[in-house]
């Protein structure tokens, strides 16, 4: 769904860029106060009207600002992110972390699921076709605003305990055959008040072995960050799984 003009591409990519980092809705004012758009608050206004109108943007019931829709994240990771790539110090880093639980699953995937909750400040799950899960960074989780609604943040981590979340997932990536599979919002996640969340997933595969491993946050999470750590991590898993012949 590439419509937009590329003055309402930046705007959006501004946009989000700003609700990423103050997880509030976006003014007009604000944009104009700390970005250099390049045109008056008015053209700004009238822009953000048009993105509201293609689905990019949704008004907030508190502020008279605009927040932006899981369709408006999927075209930024899309078209617009630069991931910030792992340097060969974190690589280096990341494989020693892991390297002396290469011959044991369990451990591996405790333990690499712990560093990614460490790497990226996020809530970290992995799970396998055998029905194992493990997960690491609940206080990461607690902490973003998003889910100091009680009711929002019980509703999301109750897919922790569900083996069928995560089997969905999996038949994901056999579907479409992607590198990252991202669950955004309440389309994916099939529940309505779960709009502002998010999972991005790699899978890893021996011969008989499929998993999975990844984070789950706020949909304003930093995916240039996430990303590479995700796809990293989840070779490193696969490397080890095929070493082990599981």
């Amino acid at each position: 769904m590439i419509d937009l003009t590329p003055r309402q591409t930046d705007i959006l990519k501004k946009i989000i860029q700003e609700y990423t980092e103050a997880g509030e809705p976006v003014g007009s004012e604000i944009l104009d106060k700390k970005y250099n758009l390049g045109v008056c608050p008015a053209t700004v206004r009238n822009e953000m009207v048009e993105l509201a109108k293609k689905g990019y943007l949704k008004k907030s019931h508190f502020s008279s600002g605009r927040i932006p829709t899981a369709d408006a994240f999927r075209f930024y990771i899309k078209n617009l992110m630069e991931e910030k790539e792992l340097s060969t110090a974190e690589e280096v880093s990341t494989k020693s972390d892991i390297w002396d639980y290469r011959n044991e699953l369990h451990r591996l995937l405790q333990n690499s699921t712990r560093l990614l909750a460490k790497r990226t400040n996020m809530l970290a799950v992995s799970s396998t076709n055998l029905g194992d899960i493990y997960y690491y960074g609940i206080n990461n989780f607690l902490r973003q605003r998003e889910f100091w609604d009680l009711d929002i943040a019980c509703d999301f981590l109750e897919r922790l305990d569900e083996t069928s979340f995560f089997k969905e997932i999996l038949d994901e990536f056999k579907r479409l055959e992607n590198e990252i599979i991202f669950f955004l919002g309440e389309k994916d996640l099939k529940d309505n008040t779960l709009e502002n969340c998010a999972t991005v997933f790699g899978e890893f595969e021996g011969q008989s072995l499929k998993g999975i491993i990844g984070v789950m946050g706020p949909k304003r999470m930093h995916y240039d960050v996430v990303i590479p750590n995700v796809k990293y991590l989840t070779g490193l898993i696969e490397s080890m799984v095929i070493e082990q012949g599981l």
